[in-house]
């Protein structure tokens, strides 16, 4: 079929198949428009199952994604409004099942899906935003139990965040009433559930930190529910207050099967607001009973230490010398007596023994005396004006003075003569030859 054209002249063109002028043929826009009718008008809101792809996230907060399957895919846009309000975070290759209308875009000619709701496809939205943060608080070390401080056995100061008006309240005060009375407890009214909840429980528990009197432990909890009513206990700032405050906590949140990520976070976890008394106070009736079992412990263990000390003394006073005092007395009297004995004897054996030995050496030294040398004819020359010591002919000369020195006398001669002795025996040798 030929294509039908206008002619430039407004008249009907030839080429326009019959029945059909200008007015019958539609605009571009005038098309998409009724398409955006039909498509918006008969599909308002559809729910549909894929896979997340192309992901983006500008500034404007909007978020534009792909949706597809394995044969398919279709763009989808999550404005900021709805976006913002998603309690988990979406990525590319996550399987979802969202809610919305089709919506056309005229400027382009395309089609897209408006996401009014959004879940993960076979897991809740709240259980993947709580594994999500679990994964990373967990990577922060904020559940790391190395952390954790250890709780006071003996509390007196107890604060509490939580409902005034709640159950929990009141459970944790019947039975710490019934275990330890002896305390006080200091509520922080905040609100446990809603919007809003997890900055007031957040703020409560920095308010309890100024408190003076310190406290000595803070509880942070409410009764059970669903996993909405205790979210906000799942709420990142409510989770990192708990890690970072200085007083010993303990999470007490809903009952035994509900765990939330403050029950992680805090340094000791209760399974119930009435399992937080048990766990903080002491118990008056174990108490009393252990003092009592230690009372019958001393008691026992001073008889047992009172029997073996007068065994003690009874054997003390069997002894011979407690018995015979005087007898061990003159006993050692005369082992004194021998020992002095003893002692004075060794001491005149080292005296005469030392008497011995330095008449020895004295009659050596005697003999070696120059004065013994003197007795027996010798004598000893020095010079008369210095007194120095005549040892050879070198220290002489003719007419000098010197003083002899013999046994009995000293003599003063002058030198008027001198010859060597060599000499002397060199010419009696030659005479007897």
């Amino acid at each position: 079929m030929k294509r039908s054209v206008p002619s430039s002249d407004g008249e009907r063109s030839p080429y326009l198949p019959k029945g059909i002028d200008e007015g019958t043929a539609l605009s571009i826009s005038e098309l998409t428009m009724r398409i955006k009718g039909l498509l918006e008008g008969s599909l308002p809101r559809v729910w549909v199952e894929g896979e997340i792809s192309d992901l983006s996230r500008p500034s404007s907060g909007h978020l534009y994604l792909t949706l597809k399957d394995d044969r398919s895919q279709i763009r989808a846009v999550v404005w900021r409004t709805v976006a913002s309000r998603l309690p988990f975070k979406i990525a590319d290759g996550l399987s979802v099942v969202c809610c919305g209308g089709i919506e056309v875009y005229p400027p382009r000619g395309t089609y897209q899906l408006v996401i009014q709701q959004l879940q993960p496809k076979g897991i809740g939205a709240l259980e993947l935003a709580f594994r999500q943060l679990h994964a990373k608080l967990s990577a922060e070390g904020l559940f790391d139990p190395a952390r954790k401080k250890p709780l006071p056995k003996f509390p007196q100061r107890i604060g509490f965040v939580t409902s005034a008006s709640g159950a929990a309240l009141h459970d944790f005060l019947e039975a710490a009433r019934k275990i330890w009375p002896a305390f006080e407890l200091l509520v922080i009214p905040v609100r446990v559930q809603g919007e809003g909840a997890a900055f007031e429980i957040a703020e409560g528990i920095r308010i309890a930190q100024k408190i003076l009197p310190e406290l000595d432990v803070l509880v942070v909890g409410r009764g059970g529910g669903s996993m909405e009513d205790l979210w906000c206990f799942n709420d990142e700032r409510v989770v990192r207050a708990l890690a970072a405050c200085r007083i010993p906590t303990v999470s007490a949140v809903g009952h035994e099967i509900d765990v939330t990520l403050s029950d992680l976070a805090a340094d000791a976890r209760a399974l119930t607001p009435t399992q937080a008394a048990h766990l903080i106070l002491p118990d008056q009736y174990s108490i009393g009973e252990s003092l009592r079992t230690a009372r019958a412990n001393l008691k026992q263990l001073m008889f047992s230490k009172i029997r073996y000390l007068m065994e003690r003394v009874n054997s003390l006073g069997q002894r011979h010398a407690i018995q015979q005092p005087h007898t061990m007395i003159s006993q050692r009297r005369q082992t004194l007596d021998e020992w002095d004995l003893r002692g004075r004897r060794a001491v005149w054996d080292q005296l005469r023994k030392a008497r011995q030995s330095l008449q020895e050496l004295a009659r050596a030294s005697h003999a070696l005396s120059p004065l013994q040398v003197l007795a027996r004819g010798y004598s000893l020359t020095c010079d008369a004006q210095s007194g120095r010591l005549i040892h050879s002919a070198d220290d002489i000369g003719i007419g000098q003075n010197i003083l002899s020195t013999l046994d009995q006398l000293k003599i003063t001669s002058q030198i008027l003569g001198i010859e060597r002795l060599d000499q002397l025996r060199r010419g009696h040798t030659e005479s007897q030859s």
